[in-house]
């Protein structure tokens, strides 16, 4: 697995603890908003940084974008 995808995995589990979200959810969400290219796309820059940082800056991302999270 390359480390993109590594990545890509932590971020989605980062994301899924903070939200209380099931991995399905956070699957879902994420390839509706475009999370996945936006963490492929700045993945030099995300990678360098905490998970609480990574949280917030797709909460931010989202929000941009007028996201609904929906907590289980």
């Amino acid at each position: 697995m390359s480390r993109e995808a590594q990545f890509t995995v932590f971020c989605m589990e980062s994301y899924k603890v903070y939200k209380s979200l099931t991995g399905k959810q956070v699957s879902e969400l994420f390839e509706k908003y475009g999370v996945f290219e936006y963490i492929h796309d700045f993945f030099d820059v995300l990678h360098t940084t905490g998970y609480q940082y990574i949280n917030h800056d797709i909460d931010i991302y989202l929000k941009a974008r007028d996201a609904v999270v929906s907590v289980v």
